[in-house]
């Protein structure tokens, strides 16, 4: 199972548009199944917010960043495998 923590916060006009990119390239897996969306705002965790509150979104895999502001979906889809 992949993990995919998406960090953001409501309101935030880059989280829709990067959320919307994220559901997207797993819907188009072989086996959307095998990843898991977990969702952080910053507003919810100081420690979030202290780290990235000037990068939102922010996407890691596995717990590593992969990106942020924008997601580009070639390299989520590709980072997916």
């Amino acid at each position: 199972m992949t993990v995919i923590t998406f960090i953001g916060k409501p309101g935030c006009h880059l989280c829709e548009d990067a959320k919307r990119v994220v559901d997207d390239v797993i819907a188009s897996l072989d086996d959307p199944a095998r990843v898991r969306i977990e969702e952080r705002s910053i507003l919810d965790d100081k420690e979030l917010h202290d780290r990235h509150w000037d990068e939102i979104p922010v996407i890691l895999i596995d717990g590593e960043v992969h990106t942020f502001w924008r997601v580009d979906p070639e390299r989520l889809r590709a980072a997916l495998g």
